[in-house]
This record gives C-alpha cells, structure tokens and sequence, in this order.
C-alpha cells in the first residue's frame, strides 16, 4: 500500500486524535498536548501524517536537538497496519533526524508489543533499557536506540 507522507498541521488534528485513541486507549495523548508539539516547537520537532486515498491513516512525530533525537510516537489505523505504511513514516523520521545532525536516535515501546520491537529491530535498533510502569497502564517501556552515523 502506498501512502503520501506530508508535514502536519493543526487542521489534521481531528483524524489524528480518531487515531491516537484507536491506537492507544490507555494512554492517549490529549489534543493539547499534539497541538502544542505542532505551534511551540517547530524548530526541534517534525510530525508527518501518511494519507491513502486523502484519507489520514497515520502519523508520526520526532523531536531533534543537537545530536539527538527521539521518536516521539507512531500509530497507523488498525486495518492499514502490516502494509508498509508505520516503516514509510519511520524512514521519514529517520532521515529527518539525520538532515537535523543527529547522531543517535531514541525511542520507547511498549513490552507487551513485540511486533513493533521487531520492526524496530529491523531498522537497526537496539534495547538499551527497561523503564518499569512507564505507560500509564503500569506496561514497561523497553528503551531502544539507533546510532545514525553509523
């Protein structure tokens, strides 16, 4: 399946936050806290949205400064996952992180998601560390990392 990728906006706020819930019942960001990722910090943060058909059914953030960066999150809609889309938004953050001089890159998944650590690990992450309870749900988080000039 193939998705257009493009910056996001406030204007996508409404399907993202359909798909943040869908996504991630427990621990959900509130649409304060995405729109504040979009308006009060552009210069170290880089959200896109996938759209197929014009219709949005992803999204993903990234947050750089200096030489590091951190996947912020990543969700596809459930019945256009496995299609190629979450690793299409994921190369984009990567070469984000990269084009802003990062050396390393960050992310946190949950423990209880092994598909998702596997398409991390295919990308070239590693675990690092285990942040215990950190979802609000009491999950672990395990902690992974890429080193990007490698």
């Amino acid at each position: 399946m193939t998705a257009v990728l493009r910056q996001m906006t406030v204007d996508d706020l409404p399907s993202v936050m359909k798909i943040e819930r869908e996504t991630f019942p427990a621990d959900a960001w509130s649409e304060g806290m995405l729109r504040g990722e979009l308006g009060d910090q552009p210069r170290t943060r880089h959200y896109v949205v996938a759209l197929v058909d014009d219709e949005i059914v992803g999204y993903a953030g990234l947050f750089a400064a200096g030489d590091q960066a951190d996947v912020q999150t990543i969700a596809v809609l459930a019945e256009k996952q496995r299609t190629g889309i979450g690793s299409a938004m994921l190369t984009e953050l990567l070469a984000e992180a990269v084009r802003r001089g990062a050396q390393s890159i960050f992310l946190e998944v949950r423990a209880d998601n092994p598909g998702a650590q596997a398409v991390y690990g295919g990308f070239g992450f590693e675990r690092i560390g285990v942040r215990r309870g950190y979802y609000e749900d009491g999950t672990d988080a395990i902690m992974m990392k890429k080193d990007l000039n490698a």
